[in-house]
This record gives C-alpha cells, structure tokens and sequence, in this order.
C-alpha cells in the first residue's frame, strides 16, 4: 500500500489521498464528509453488520476528494449545511460534483446522497436547489412513496406511507430531466429521487436518537419546533427508523453487490 491507511474517528478508514488502495476494495464503500456536524451516524453500524467497511473522506478538513469511485463497492454523501453551488465557502465541492457526476454516468457504482447529497445530485444534473425555501422541516416526518416506487430496487417493498428523519431549510425545487421522484412529503415536495443507480434523499436516515437528543434547542424554536415534542417522537419511533432504513441501505449496498458479480440490476430509468 502506497498511502498509509489512517484510522477515521468513526473507527473504520480513512481515505488518505486520492486512489487510495485497500486490501478488500471490493468491500470498501468510500464517505464524503462535508460538515463536522454531518456524520455517518447510523450507517457505520449497518456497513459493519454486513461486512462492508467505511473509508471517510472529510472534506471540510481538506482531505482530498478521490477522483473516481470506480474501486468501491458503493458512494455516499453526505449531508452539509452549505447549498450545492457554494464553492467559495467549500471549495471541495466542485470535485465532489465531478465525482458525482463520473460515477453517476458510469453507472457501474450505486451512490447514495443524503440531505446536501441529494442536493448536489439534482444540481449536477441541471436541476434547482433553493436556499431557505418554503417550510423547514426536523425530527420524525411523513413520507409519501410516488408511483415510481412501486419498482424502485430499494423501495418496491415499502408501505405507502413511511417515517424518517428530517433536518432541512433548503430543499430541490426542481429536478433533473429524466429523475425518477420517489418520495415527497407535505413541506417538501422532492424528497427522494433516483438517476441511474445514483439515489438523493432529502432526509437522514442515518441521524441516531443520541444525535436527536443533542441538537440545538434554540435552533429547533427558531424553526418553529418544539424540543421536547422532536425528541418524544424520534425515542417513540425509534425501533420503526432502525427497522425501515436499514432493510432500505442494506438493499442499496446490494445494488453493488449485484453489480460486482456481473448480475442485472432492475433500475428504472
């Protein structure tokens, strides 16, 4: 190995540069990190249960985003409060926007964004992300599936109505030609969307209970959210949260799997 491997803070690895080798790359599943704030939660935790491991890149640190992602058994971004476009501010995302698009229009790696994930997706591609746009959302909401669903690889055996966490204030107002809208809900009308194998999710399925807990309570006022109602309704949720999405992301790394072993992969276009 040409790079050394460094241990990430979350316990799996890091990237340390671009084109890092791993020993086991086809079950590596490379991290963008965008905001300290915004970690992969969850997802470490169901990535080690099947055997998948985790090489983040922080961005916001300044560690360089790879160029392609074409090793990895899978991509994630991840969330961020920076709009898709501020490349003043966060001057990693025009790499991480190539990245995207690279792997988004090779299609042999399935990507998943989350929050500023999704948002970048629908950017990328010519559709419209708006800062402070409408009614934010946060803590436990509904989702509504949309008819493209009903044969996503992810979703196709989902209810109807489903749960999931939200943190937002800006949000998609308009997707890309030829995305598929999955979901939506009553403040946001674009909440999932899939191009290819690359899906977007405006929410966070990977936030945990103890993040919940520890967010800031004068910013959930200043949205117009009671803390202790948020909170008393991620702890009543919690069992249904762990059970929805991690069934949902253990299909998505599949998708790769499937992928990796020359297989077809039923995804709507």
């Amino acid at each position: 190995m040409s790079i050394p491997e460094r241990r990430s803070r979350y316990g799996g690895t890091r990237c340390a540069a671009s084109g890092l080798a791993l020993a086991s790359v086809s079950d590596a599943v490379l991290l963008v990190e965008n905001d300290p704030g915004s970690g992969p939660g969850r997802l470490l935790r169901w990535l080690d249960e099947r055997g998948a491991e985790p090489v983040v890149v922080r961005a916001w640190a300044g560690e360089p985003i790879p160029a392609t992602a074409g090793e990895y058994a899978a991509l994630i971004l991840l969330g961020g409060g920076m709009l898709p476009d501020a490349d003043d501010a966060s001057p990693w995302l025009p790499a991480e926007r190539a990245l995207l698009r690279r792997t988004t229009e090779d299609g042999q790696v399935p990507v998943l964004g989350i929050c500023l994930g999704a948002q970048l997706l629908a950017h990328t591609f010519g559709g419209e992300v708006r800062g402070k746009h409408g009614l934010p959302e946060k803590g436990v909401t509904e989702l509504n599936l949309l008819p493209g669903a009903e044969t996503d690889p992810l979703l196709a055996s989902l209810p109807t109505t489903v749960r999931a966490v939200e943190s937002h204030q800006d949000q998609i107002t308009r997707l890309p030609a030829g995305a598929v809208p999955l979901m939506s809900s009553e403040r946001c009308r674009h909440q999932m969307l899939r191009i290819g194998r690359s899906w977007g999710v405006q929410f966070h399925p990977e936030v945990t209970l103890d993040r919940v807990r520890r967010w800031n309570a004068t910013g959930m006022r200043s949205w117009g959210f009671s803390p202790d109602a948020v909170i008393a309704e991620a702890e009543r949720r919690e069992d249904e949260l762990e059970r929805t999405w991690s069934a949902v992301f253990g299909r998505f790394l599949a998708t790769g799997a499937t992928a990796a072993t020359g297989e077809s992969a039923t995804v709507g276009e």
